[in-house]
């Protein structure tokens, strides 16, 4: 009866221990994804890097490798969160064919244009790659596991510790894409708005650039940009707009407003800080601000004449664009904003 009692006991405690730790390992996992929430580098990383390397974009239509696929190349077993960020901060300060570790995105996709972004924003999306499980493409798991099989890979295997998990990355895809934006607050709600213009705007340039040249990429941009805008307008029930102080088409000529907001992102870009839009409410609607800053393949229609702009390429914008201003410019500079508005 005693041996009956004390088997009984026995049984329970180990009970008793399996379900303490299913439910420390259930705290564990739901800790762990709200840090991954709100880490900053998350948020840093939509805005900054998923206009070229959305995690949404079906392999056929994408513009740039993924950021899964970017932290696979870079990371393996044996680098320390140190080094992970330190490589990527040499890569965006000068990205270059010579150093480049993903031969079949340069191939594709060509070298990644020069950008400028504060050391702390890219220590943040590098900290928030290396730690967390960052979302990935539907397609990404077949792509990546033929890479390795042809002996493209770079030999990374499974992270360390973590196993595969190519199927919490295409769940975490799945909810991305469930995301209503109207729930979002506003200013996060008209920077999506924003950013997937500009990456639908982005797609059709570059693809132009790629296939048939600057000059053809200045006819796209005089006879595509206004109607592709307006088609994610109505996609998003907002008006959007992209305005400037230097506009090349007098109707993205910014009001007495905007000029205000545009001076105020260029202190903030000056400054090498991170931009944050800015918000203006009414009783109807609301109004969100975000700036339009310049890299390598902007100044191919945008940089100074004889230097970064062709003669040919300056010709065909002056007869495209009588009246244009919008020259002259430099790397990482406020070239306009974009206005948002929508109803509340």
């Amino acid at each position: 009866m005693k041996k009956g009692i004390g088997l009984l006991v026995l049984v329970m405690i180990l009970m008793s221990c399996n379900s303490g730790k299913k439910n420390n390992d259930a705290y564990s996992s739901v800790d762990k994804s709200s840090k991954a929430s709100n880490h900053p580098g998350k948020k840093l990383m939509e805005t900054n890097c998923y206009i070229c390397h959305s995690p949404t974009a079906t392999e056929d239509i994408r513009i740039g490798p993924p950021m899964i696929a970017i932290k696979k190349h870079y990371k393996n077993d044996n680098t320390t969160k140190e080094e992970f960020i330190a490589s990527m901060q040499a890569w965006i300060k000068n990205p270059n064919e010579e150093d480049a570790r993903m031969f079949g995105a340069v191939k594709r996709f060509g070298v990644m244009p020069k950008q400028a972004f504060p050391e702390e924003t890219i220590a943040q999306i590098s900290e928030y790659m290396y730690d967390f499980e960052i979302e990935q493409p539907e397609w990404f798991e077949a792509h990546f596991n033929k890479e390795r099989g042809n002996g493209q890979g770079m030999g990374n295997g499974k992270e360390k510790g973590k196993g595969n998990r190519m199927g919490n990355g295409k769940r975490m895809q799945n909810q991305q894409a469930q995301t209503n934006l109207q729930d979002l607050p506003y200013g996060e709600r008209g920077l999506k708005y924003a950013l997937t213009t500009k990456a639908v705007l982005g797609k059709n340039l570059m693809e132009t650039i790629q296939k048939k040249g600057t000059l053809e990429a200045l006819a796209f941009c005089n006879e595509r940009a206004y109607p592709l805008t307006d088609s994610m307008a109505v996609v998003h029930n907002a008006t959007i707009k992209r305005v400037s102080d230097k506009p090349r088409n007098p109707n993205n000529k910014a009001n007495t407003e905007e000029l205000e907001y545009i001076k105020t992102f260029k202190k903030v870009v000056a400054n090498s800080e991170e931009a944050t839009p800015i918000v203006k409410e009414t009783d109807d609607n609301v109004r969100v601000y975000y700036p339009i800053t310049t890299n390598t393949m902007c100044l191919q229609c945008h940089g100074k004449p004889n230097e970064t702009l062709e003669n040919s390429t300056l010709a065909k914008i002056r007869s495209l664009y009588p009246m244009d201003k919008a020259i002259g410019y430099d790397v990482n500079e406020v070239r306009g904003i974009w206005s948002i508005t929508f109803d509340k």
